[in-house]
């Protein structure tokens, strides 16, 4: 969770890398998932730290901004969920509810739920270094440890634990 201002730093320059960007900022016309990523890291930090001063006017404009990437690209990713080092590679529907917890170097693609189930607020729990495929589904209250690649189109809705690293797939999804 980004709490100091060498914290968003550092979050800034961890998804810099994972996206595998060389420049320092986002081009005007383009680059619009690292725009989004950029803003989701600020509203953290400007959330996570309650500036007084001056800090409600630019949290509001950073929720402003948020929003409407949010909508553009047709993400619903609530802020402090993702470690540092996400890495959203494309444009399009992706879904997190709010109890999740993934950690860091997430790499993620388009049409991934997720979720959380039965009205429970309580999400899957992501360790670091994993790849979630196109069209995943994780719902529920499950654990995926680290290094673990999750197929396009698998459905987890049991705990994947592997001390190597693993990939799963499949509907439901298995080892």
């Amino acid at each position: 969770m980004i709490q100091t201002k060498e914290d968003l730093l550092f979050y800034l320059e961890q998804d810099r890398k994972a996206l595998s960007i060389a420049r320092k900022s986002p081009r005007m016309f383009a680059d619009e998932v690292w725009k989004f990523q950029r803003s989701l890291r600020r509203l953290e930090y400007l959330t996570n730290t309650h500036h007084t001063g001056g800090g409600k006017i630019r949290l509001l404009i950073e929720k402003f901004r948020f929003h409407r990437l949010s909508i553009k690209l047709g993400f619903s990713i609530p802020i402090n969920v993702f470690g540092p080092g996400l890495a959203i590679v494309h444009y399009g529907t992706i879904v997190v509810a709010n109890g999740a917890k993934i950690g860091a170097n997430c790499r993620i693609h388009e049409g991934v739920t997720i979720g959380a189930t039965n009205g429970s607020s309580k999400a899957a729990i992501i360790g670091d270094n994993v790849f979630i495929g196109s069209g995943a589904k994780i719902i529920g209250e499950v654990r995926i440890s680290s290094n673990v690649a999750i197929a396009a189109n698998a459905v987890v809705v049991r705990d994947v634990i592997c001390e190597n690293g693993c990939t799963v797939g499949g509907v439901p999804a298995k080892i």
